[in-house]
């Protein structure tokens, strides 16, 4: 055995790749405080410009398959096992965009890939749920956007909130707690799941409290997109504090 042999452990933790939202300062710290204490998985990040979320072409060019693909490049020289754009925009501007995204990032590297939106779809089909209360920062027409593309999927929007924002960065800035009595309203139309949709906001710290008081399910797209990374990579899923589906 050569010294370098000795001195490289066989075994490392699983590695998980995200390209994340350059004005992001949620995804990152929140999937740590998920993992907890485990040291079975590491978190390698890259970004791509992404400063607003509207619906019009200056928005839709910050999520260029070519800025994907760069930005997994990068992360493929860290030999990660599993690659994420932990972005929703698919969530608006169709499934079929992170489709396109997943072949070209998985051409290009030859690693597993997944979006936060494809990872939604992976949970909606995974746990059987065709109806969801959906609550996000984006301006009521992303919302509506939003609506038409799961319609198109097969998921009905029981009702949804929006609050309005539109600079990304501000996201982050929203109090965990001001989602509590927004997604109280959502439950009662009784829908199979509560989500959270945007990666840059922190709905995962209320999870467990909205999921005992109303008793329905929340996805947060944080969690769900960490969940979906650590499936493909065949490492153990989330404690049920950050959504008891996802445990």
């Amino acid at each position: 055995m050569t010294q370098e042999q000795n001195t490289l452990s066989a075994r490392r933790p699983v590695r998980i790749g995200m390209i994340v939202p350059s004005s992001n300062t949620c995804l990152e710290p929140m999937s740590y405080r998920i993992l907890g204490e485990r040291e079975d998985v590491t978190i390698h990040s890259a970004r791509i410009p992404v400063t607003r979320i509207a619906l019009d072409s200056g928005s839709d060019r910050q999520f260029d398959a070519a800025g994907m693909r760069a930005a997994a490049e990068l992360l493929a020289t860290a030999d990660v096992d599993v690659i994420a754009w932990n972005g929703t925009s698919g969530s608006w501007l169709g499934a079929g965009h992170d489709r396109a995204i997943v072949e070209e990032i998985t051409a290009a590297t030859g690693i597993p890939a997944t979006t936060s939106t494809l990872a939604y779809l992976d949970a909606f089909e995974r746990f059987a749920a065709k109806s969801i209360g959906l609550l996000t920062p984006y301006t009521p027409d992303v919302n509506e956007q939003v609506i038409l593309r799961y319609q198109a999927e097969g998921i009905e929007v029981s009702g949804h909130r929006a609050l309005g924002l539109s600079d990304n960065e501000s996201f982050a800035r929203v109090r965990p707690e001001a989602l509590v009595d927004p997604s109280v309203d959502l439950a009662s139309d009784r829908p199979d799941a509560l989500v959270y949709l945007c990666t840059n906001l922190y709905g995962a710290p209320v999870t467990e409290e909205v999921e005992q008081r109303t008793g329905v399910a929340v996805l947060d797209s944080v969690a769900v997109t960490l969940w979906r990374c650590l499936d493909l990579a065949g490492a153990p899923l989330l404690d049920a504090r950050w959504g008891r589906l996802l445990a």
